[in-house]
């Protein structure tokens, strides 16, 4: 089946802290070997990872050379192989103008976030816009707690919190990238 063109991003600012000032977070390994993952076994076009700090880019470029050039990819060309997929990015403007560069159209932007918004939008209507192959869509995940409500509110979609109903809904973002592109792009 053809399908729209899928990018996620994991954005480290501008997010949430605790007390839900906005700050900038920090790099996560696991978050870029299990999103990684992920991204390549559900054929997303891209992940990029946004970090406005050189120090953390330095990071994520070492993480990034030991995998796809040094010894970790010797000893596990399938880890190899899901980082081919992730590219790294000052900002979501330079995400957004280097997915318009290579597809020809700006992205549909879609955020996530275990909060509810107003109009936010249900799986199984964003699931039957990514099946028309004309269409481009950016999903972006935050980390700390969440993207800035301003973020939030300035996306084409706000997809619905992975389990609204649920006391506590505080799922790490590598789990909930997995369920959200799951639920999206997986089987029946």
């Amino acid at each position: 089946m053809e399908r729209a063109r899928v990018y996620i991003a994991l954005l480290h600012y501008p997010v949430y802290n605790k007390r839900m000032e906005v700050i900038t977070t920090s790099v996560t390994n696991l978050d870029l070997h299990d999103i990684s993952r992920v991204a390549c076994t559900y054929q997303v076009n891209g992940f990029f990872i946004v970090h406005p700090l050189k120090s953390q880019q330095e990071l994520v470029n070492q993480i990034l050379d030991y995998w796809r050039n040094g010894y970790g990819g010797e000893y596990n060309p399938d880890r190899k192989e899901a980082f081919q997929v992730v590219r790294l990015a000052d900002s979501l403007p330079e995400v957004i103008a280097n997915i318009a560069g290579e597809t020809g159209v700006k992205p549909k932007i879609v955020t996530t976030d275990a909060r509810v918004y107003p109009n936010t939008v249900g799986y199984s209507l964003l699931r039957e816009r990514l099946t028309r192959e004309e269409e481009c869509f950016l999903l972006l995940f935050g980390t700390g707690w969440g993207l800035s409500r301003e973020l939030m509110l300035s996306a084409d979609y706000i997809l619905e919190p992975i389990a609204a109903q649920r006391p506590y809904n505080h799922l790490s973002v590598r789990s909930a990238v997995a369920i959200i592109l799951d639920r999206l792009l997986g089987g029946d």
